[in-house]
């Protein structure tokens, strides 16, 4: 048998942009070292500065790419983003439950709500979300997203945090990390991970700048870049925090649109800034 890299795949929409979505995911996989594939749920027209349409992919087609997908490639994680619609939803489970063998790894980024603030869920798609969370690895929700998911109001201290992740644990998700970065505070953010060997929290520095985008979509495509290596679902995310954090730091680099312009994927690759062309745009 030859060697081959970790293969990840993004199950999510389009950011013509190019810090979220597919475009953002195949970058996290390309810098962390896995040969990265995507299905695409989703076009959007989207900026920096927010989303002005999407077009959904028909359900039936993102299932053809999929099945075609795995009966040729080996995947070894998949990391699910926009969904979109509730058809997809359900689209997607049924493929995880048919073909469970095919993905052994999966980590669901729940998105609804764009950095911009942009809804990126339809209000149908919530109940059939609820449902796909026992058949992934990980479900990965910031405080607005838990809250969504629990039909309750967002977590404002991580008493509630705690409380809500066991709620979605009991919804029948396996692994469950809360992200705390919403809930502001001093100079650090806590993430809240739980499983069933239950909890732990994962503290990292506060990166002060605006420009964010993406953030999420990075994290959790890390994660599935990093499980294959790792071996352990826990340990991948933990890299996954740190290699997030430098890109954060190396955002205000960018210059990349007039919104919150995205996280630095490239950071650790791309060495000197000096070569970059100067520009007002």
């Amino acid at each position: 048998m030859n060697p081959r890299p970790p293969i990840a795949l993004t199950i999510a929409g389009s950011d013509p942009s190019g810090g979220a979505g597919i475009q953002g995911d195949l970058k996290t996989f390309s810098a962390l070292g896995a040969y990265g594939t995507a299905v695409l749920t989703s076009l959007t027209a989207q900026s920096t500065q927010g989303v002005t349409g999407v077009h959904v992919v028909p359900a039936d087609f993102v299932r053809a790419q999929l099945d075609t997908l795995v009966d040729d490639v080996a995947v070894d994680a998949a990391k699910i983003g926009m969904l979109a619609s509730a058809a997809t939803i359900e689209t997607v489970l049924a493929f995880l439950d048919k073909r469970s063998d095919a993905v052994p790894v999966v980590v669901l980024d729940p998105v609804m709500v764009s950095t911009a603030g942009s809804r990126l869920l339809a209000e149908d798609a919530v109940e059939p979300m609820r449902q796909l969370l026992p058949y992934v690895s990980l479900i990965t929700p910031n405080v607005p997203e838990a809250a969504v998911l629990l039909d309750a109001d967002p977590a404002e201290d991580l008493d509630t945090m705690r409380a809500q992740a066991i709620a979605l644990r009991e919804l029948g998700a396996a692994r469950v990390l809360v992200k705390g970065g919403h809930l502001g505070g001093d100079a650090h953010a806590t993430d809240l991970w739980l499983d069933d060997a239950g909890e732990q929290l994962l503290t990292g520095p506060r990166v002060a700048t605006v420009n964010t985008h993406g953030t999420g979509c990075a994290l959790s495509s890390a994660i599935a870049a990093l499980a294959p290596r790792t071996g352990s679902l826990l340990e991948a995310t933990r890299q996954a925090k740190t290699w997030l954090t430098g890109t954060l730091r190396a955002a205000d680099a960018l210059h990349i649109g007039h919104g919150p312009g995205p996280v630095h994927h490239c950071h650790d690759i791309w060495k000197d800034e000096n070569d970059w062309k100067d520009s007002d745009r």
